[in-house]
């Protein structure tokens, strides 16, 4: 490999001759071998979107050549294209306002903009990577305001995949609604529900988790960039920060806007943690249809199947003709996922300290990370799963009439005690309850029958005898 030498305050260093990057990203290089992990592509994005849009402010400012400021527009456009992979190759534990991945993005973009007028990598001779391409601005700013500029799509993303997943459910819900099935509660017998209303509360749980997460847009949509070191605004012209919100939201077609406190959107990532929040809530609830989903789907001899989910994969290596809840097992292990990201977060957004959190790298990815495959997560859920769900009527209404909690209907007619008594009979002499209720007297067939409509018994009211 070929290297040239370059120059910082700290002295020279070899850096690869045919790299974008400069001296500042190879002694990150050197200094945070830790994970192999590296800021996502969305947020390398993200930052060099904020360049584009600061050398526009700085330029129609007069404070940046025409000349240099269109060269970093093109060389930033261009980065914000994905054209040089392997550039951005910092480890996310590094220092910990991100100023090597800020400064890394600085040395491309300063470099490509360079050969864009004629110069060569690493001269620093024509645009410098902190005097032009970071004009106004701070790592402290920057890139927290990349999170959320990075997070915001992928915020409409995750909303758009659960939005689709509870007309799913809901579609279910309809689709569902004449099959009773043995309700259960503390995982035993309780009164009858219908399955269609099983599936219409997963779909209630999934919109409200919808609106917790469009709740999250406004705050999220705030920037601090152009707030410079603490958010004060130090070294940038009074309408600096306008006007680079101006050139964001023309370049994302999104609607960002300057937070009304700076230093709070330098040392503060509430918002990040408040958005991790409602994507665990989110999770949360996703796990839970998992699980339920699951259990309905156990068996089929030995478990409760009362539903089938479609078969995706033969589930076992041993044994033939083995089907396992694969979609659903992927989510829930998504979801675990997301929760351990929500605590790495909550406790990131905890650190922060005076004027200053510098937990930002791993906030980022951790965040992104969540939005990102719960997304997904849920998108395979519902288009591989929930969807083609079938019920196994005949087993849930066996299930459900012969369940001893169906006594309940009785309480109104007879009273709990007696009631109580009919259920002991039942077990005891292997009878189901209807059954007793006709031998006994209790009630004719037709009134029965009246009472054992699937409505009528998962639904207010109350029969008299």
């Amino acid at each position: 490999m070929k290297y040239r030498t370059e120059s910082d305050s700290l002295g020279q260093m070899e850096v690869p001759a045919d790299a974008y990057y400069g001296v500042h990203t190879t002694r990150s290089i050197h200094n945070f071998p830790i994970s192999g992990l590296t800021v996502p592509p969305e947020q390398i994005r993200a930052i060099a979107l904020l360049k584009l849009a600061c050398a526009k402010a700085n330029m129609e400012l007069g404070l940046l050549p025409m000349t240099k400021g269109n060269a970093i527009v093109k060389a930033a456009r261009e980065v914000a294209e994905g054209k040089f992979p392997g550039q951005f190759p910092i480890d996310i534990f590094q220092a910990g306002s991100g100023t090597s991945t800020n400064m890394n993005v600085n040395e491309v973009i300063a470099n490509r903009a360079d050969e864009l007028l004629g110069g060569k990598r690493g001269a620093r001779g024509l645009v410098h990577p902190n005097d032009h391409v970071n004009m106004g601005q701070s790592t402290n700013n920057v890139f927290p305001s990349s999170i959320r500029v990075a997070a915001l799509p992928r915020l409409f993303a995750l909303i758009a995949s659960a939005e689709a997943f509870r007309k799913t459910l809901a579609r279910n819900g309809r689709k569902f609604d004449r099959i009773i099935k043995s309700g259960r509660t503390h995982l035993q017998d309780a009164v009858p529900i219908r399955m269609g209303q099983v599936f219409s509360a997963f779909a209630y749980a999934i919109e409200k988790d919808v609106e917790r997460l469009k709740s999250k847009i406004p705050h999220i949509s705030e920037l601090g960039v152009g707030g410079n070191a603490v958010g004060t605004g130090i070294n940038t012209h009074p309408r600096f920060r306008a006007l680079i919100i101006k050139h964001l939201n023309r370049e994302t077609g999104l609607t960002f806007r300057v937070t009304k406190n700076g230093i709070e959107a330098t040392h503060g990532t509430n918002d990040l943690a408040d958005l991790s929040a409602a994507a665990q809530t989110l999770a949360v609830d996703v796990a839970r249809i998992c699980n339920d989903l699951r259990l309905m789907a156990s068996g089929p001899l030995t478990g409760f199947n009362e539903i089938r989910l479609p078969a995706v994969e033969p589930g076992s290596s041993i044994m033939p003709g083995k089907i396992n809840p694969s979609i659903c097992e992927a989510a829930n292990m998504t979801c675990l996922k997301v929760f351990g990201n929500h605590q790495t977060i909550t406790l990131a957004a905890l650190a922060a300290q005076l004027e200053l959190n510098v937990t930002m790298p791993v906030t980022g990815y951790a965040l992104l990370e969540s939005l990102n495959i719960l997304s997904a997560a849920i998108r395979v859920l519902d288009e591989k799963c929930v969807v083609g769900i079938e019920v196994n009527a005949e087993q849930c209404r066996k299930y459900a009439m012969e369940s001893p909690s169906i006594a309940t209907f009785l309480n109104p007619v007879i009273g709990y005690d007696r009631a109580a008594a009919v259920v002991k009979k039942a077990l005891k002499e292997k009878m189901t309850v209807p059954q007793v209720v006709l031998e006994e007297g209790i009630l004719t067939q037709a009134e029965l029958k009246k009472i054992l409509d699937p409505k009528r018994l998962t639904s207010p009211g109350l029969y008299r005898k």
